[in-house]
């Protein structure tokens, strides 16, 4: 078994894993309040290492694989950069933590990037050899598969394409969720959350379909800027919106179509995600099980 981590602002979800025919499987699974206020980074850190210790001590583990808010160092399994959603967190080292205190190996990883991994190795894009994988919440995160790896860039920020400017605006302030709960609002004074936007687009409201329509349509515009750099193959699209595929999926092609690159368009799968709240952790698993096999040899 593997005790598998997803540290985020709210809660930290984690679970005993293990993978019977390439297929992620978890035996336990629990969520508590991350309390990050209060608690900090390295008190979120002395938790991991708690929660750990006791888990380890009634069940023989091979490892601990953490997904977690926050740039992140993989080979060191430092947060080089995190926002105020955990304060302190900055230049905490989790991984380093475990290892030190349980004896174990540990594999830590960027939250959007274990999301791409857990998709890549177990969900839509088992087989590809890359992938682009797009996260749409509150904001925008992405993620490269290079050839089967995470293209971490330069200063571990590769994938921030929420940042990317389109129409002259940030990518992530007229294409996220939170973007089109905001359209609504202010279209029709309601404070409508985004399942029952869309169910209201179904039933054929008209001000929720028109902010639907602005989503895909920016949506698609910053995919093609995507598919020009990276000609990833397949793109991925997760995040609770996304569970809206049959009902996105044409609107989003028929943008693509407009104005994405027509040979890579043609040369580019669309994909949902599949694994849903599992990816952080099925990904983190994944790269904690690569560590381990390349340590064997």
């Amino acid at each position: 078994m593997v005790l598998c981590f997803d540290i985020g602002g709210t809660s930290i979800k984690y679970g005993l894993a293990y993978d019977p025919g390439n297929e992620i499987r978890f035996a336990e699974r629990w969520e508590i309040p991350t309390e990050a206020a209060r608690l900090r980074g390295p008190g979120i850190e002395r938790k991991i290492v708690e929660l750990t210790a006791a888990l380890s001590g009634r069940q023989e583990l091979r490892g601990v694989a953490v997904s977690t808010a926050g740039m992140v160092d993989p080979a060191s399994g430092k947060i080089v950069y995190a926002n105020e959603n955990i304060p302190g967190y900055t230049g905490c080292n989790v991984k380093a933590a475990v290892e030190r205190a349980v004896h174990l190996p540990c594999a830590v990883e960027n939250d959007v990037n274990a999301a791409a991994l857990g998709e890549y190795a177990y969900g839509a894009g088992r087989g590809r050899g890359s992938m682009l994988c797009l996260t749409v919440g509150t904001g925008i995160g992405g993620a490269a598969v290079l050839n089967g790896e995470i293209w971490h860039g330069h200063a571990y920020s590769a994938g921030e394409i929420g940042y990317m400017l389109v129409n002259g605006k940030p990518f992530q302030d007229q294409a996220a969720t939170s973007a089109l709960i905001r359209q609504v609002a202010q279209a029709t004074g309601e404070a409508l959350d985004g399942r029952q936007i869309f169910q209201r687009a179904r039933q054929g409201d008209a001000a929720c379909n028109q902010a639907i329509d602005t989503m895909c349509a920016v949506l698609a515009q910053g995919i093609a800027n995507c598919l020009c750099v990276l000609d990833p193959g397949m793109v991925v699209l997760g995040g609770g919106v996304m569970a809206q595929a049959a009902f996105l999926r044409p609107r989003l092609m028929e943008y693509l179509q407009r104005y994405a690159n027509p040979y890579i368009l043609a040369h580019t799968t669309l994909s949902f995600a599949e694994l849903g709240n599992d990816a952080g952790m099925a990904g983190a698993y994944y790269l904690l099980m690569q560590q381990i096999k390349g340590a064997v040899k």
